[in-house]
Order: C-alpha cells, then structure tokens, then sequence
C-alpha cells in the first residue's frame, strides 16, 4: 500500500508537471497552397502536434473562376475532406485569402466577384455573424489568443481586395543576371499605388496601438524575402517601407509575419535601421509543390520543397521567451527548427 500510495503521488505530481508546462506553450500551426482535389494528408500531420489553432495562409482553395456556383462547389470538396474535418474537429482554424482562394491568379482590386467571393470565404470558414468581417470591405481581421496572463494577436491581413495591379516584366527587356528564371513582375516606382489600401492601413495602425505580447501577422504574400519577380510585399518597396515606419510609430513590440504563396518552406529576415528585425515565417505547400526556390539572401532556413505545415511556439514562462520556429514535412519529419528570441524582435 505504501509503495501504491507514493506511486500515485509521483504520477499525479509528474501530470501536473507536464499539464503546467503544457498549459504556459501556446502553438500556431499555419500553411498554404492547398487543392481541393488533392487528399490532403498533411492535416493529420498537423492534428499530431496539437496546435491551439491553425492559419489557413491563402490558396485554401484553387477557385479561378467568376463563376460563383464553380467556386462554392469547390470549397465543398474541400469541406468534405476526411482530412479537413479530422482538422477542424481537433483545432480552431483561422483563415486570410491569396489569388486563388479570392478567385482569380494574381488578381487585385479589379476582380469582379470579390463581394460574393467574399461571402463564401466567411461563410465556408464558419465566420460568427456579428463578426467585424461583415461590416467593411475586405476580409483583414484581428483575433486575441489569451495563454496565461499573456496576450497574443493575430493581425489577418487581406492582400488582394484593394491592391492596385502589378507592373509587369517588359518583354524584352534583359532578365537580371541573379536570376536564372524569367520575373513576372517590377517593383512599383509609383509610390501612390496601393497594396493594403488606407481603410486597412488606418485599422492595422489601430490594432497595433493595442496591447499584445506577442504579435502575428498573417499574409499570403512574403514580406521579408528579397526581391524575386514573382508576387510579394517586394512588388510595393513603398508600401514595405510604410510598416517599417508605422512599427516604429506604434512601438509595437515583439512582431514577426507567416507567409505562404511560393510553394515551398523558409525563414527570412529583413533588417532596416529604424526597426527591429522582421522575421517572415513561409509555409506554402500543403498539397502544391514548386520546381525551384528564388534567390533570396535574407533566407536563413529552407528552402523545403516537400509538402508541409509551419509550427509557432511560444512560452513566455520561459527564462528566456522566445518562439520556437518548426516546419514539419509530409512524412512526419521536423525539417526546420529556428529560435526567435523575443528581445531581438522588440524596441529596447
């Protein structure tokens, strides 16, 4: 009886042990880029690790279409996966647009069908009724995570309803000698062209005047890779500069993105002298794959071309707080893992 008897306190102080550091980790599992046709196995790789929420990034869905009966039906297939409902039944699941899921490749502000492609994005996601979403245009939203008596905000940011159209690579005109690929598109030297458009600059300006310990932002394009060609923050250099200075203004502390579209997996870091250094965690390939990965010398891991899912962890319990950065493959692999010390990405 005795030895029962310290057996079980040993048992019930060993739960609690692991309960209590359970408890203090609070987990972000995010990703992008996935077909409606395709099986989607990687969410029962997600469910493994057991994340308080998951990130739909954008290209939830490959819509392409102005045919709304096409595009609902498409978000049906997805709904009615084994793997999706395994998903949603075992994690709450947050979700912004890129193109395909908005309706159309690299579209913008001039898409046609955005306010009913709109509704079915809300209405597929399960968006509460009296949610904010359905009062102003767009689709960028703020939710508030609580873990202890520390705050976490999740900024979702909608980059295509009110994005001016992008300036194409003149045909003809010689391709830059780091690239092995043909660019689809220049930076924009208008400074009066828009990414995020003011109604959303004057809420995000808003939100990051609110208090939070840790702050997401979630986007389907990437923000801290260097210039490539293809879609991103990088096509506005203008508008990319705009956040630095408004994190500046704001003092918004302790901030880092999560970006998908490419097709496969890194972790980069931009630096500019009046901020802090902004960490953009890429995980696009829940089903899609891509050929290469672009130059980017702000990359410090990755690429993974595989197919995978994007891991945040944070405990602010932790000596020293930090979030923890994994990319997880196909096949149950940890095929990143990258520290964020907190105080690196704060204003001292």
């Amino acid at each position: 009886m005795r030895a029962q008897f310290f057996l079980s306190l040993f048992l019930s102080v060993f739960t609690a042990k692991l309960t209590s550091e359970s408890d203090s980790k609070f987990k972000i599992a995010f990703g992008s880029c996935g077909k409606q046709t395709h099986p989607l196995p990687i969410f029962y790789e997600v469910v493994k690790q057991n994340p308080n929420v998951f990130i739909f990034l954008g290209d939830n869905i490959y819509g392409d279409t102005h045919d709304m009966d096409v595009l609902k039906k498409k978000y049906h297939e997805l709904g009615a996966k084994e793997s999706y409902q395994h998903l949603i039944q075992n994690t709450e699941a947050l979700a912004t647009w890129d193109d395909h899921d908005y309706g159309q490749n690299d579209a913008g502000k001039y898409y046609t069908q955005k306010e009913s492609s709109k509704q079915i994005f809300l209405e597929f996601f399960k968006e509460p009724k009296n949610s904010e979403r359905y009062k102003h245009h767009g689709i960028y939203h703020s939710v508030y995570k609580k873990t202890g008596n520390k705050t976490i905000q999740i900024i979702l940011l909608d980059n295509r309803t009110f994005r001016d159209d992008l300036v194409r690579f003149p045909k003809g005109q010689k391709i830059p000698g780091r690239f092995f690929y043909r660019p689809d598109y220049l930076p924009h030297t208008d400074d009066s062209k828009a990414f995020l458009g003011e109604e959303q600059w004057f809420w995000l300006e808003d939100e990051l005047k609110k208090k939070a310990d840790l702050r997401i932002i979630a986007s389907g394009s990437q923000f801290s890779h260097e210039y490539n060609g293809y879609e991103s923050w990088t096509n506005f250099p203008h508008e990319q500069k705009r956040l630095i200075q408004l994190i500046k203004k704001t003092k918004a502390n302790h901030l880092l993105f999560i970006s998908g579209d490419v097709h496969y997996a890194e972790v980069s870091k931009f630096e500019h002298p009046d901020c802090y250094p902004i960490y953009d965690v890429t995980s696009s390939g829940l089903s899609s794959t891509w050929r290469f990965a672009t130059p980017n010398k702000n990359r410090l891991e990755g690429p993974i071309m595989e197919n995978h899912f994007g891991l945040l962890s944070v405990d602010f319990e932790h000596d020293d707080p930090h979030v923890l950065t994994e990319i997880w493959d196909i096949r149950g692999n940890q095929r990143v893992e990258f520290s964020i010390p907190l105080n690196e990405i704060s204003f001292h």
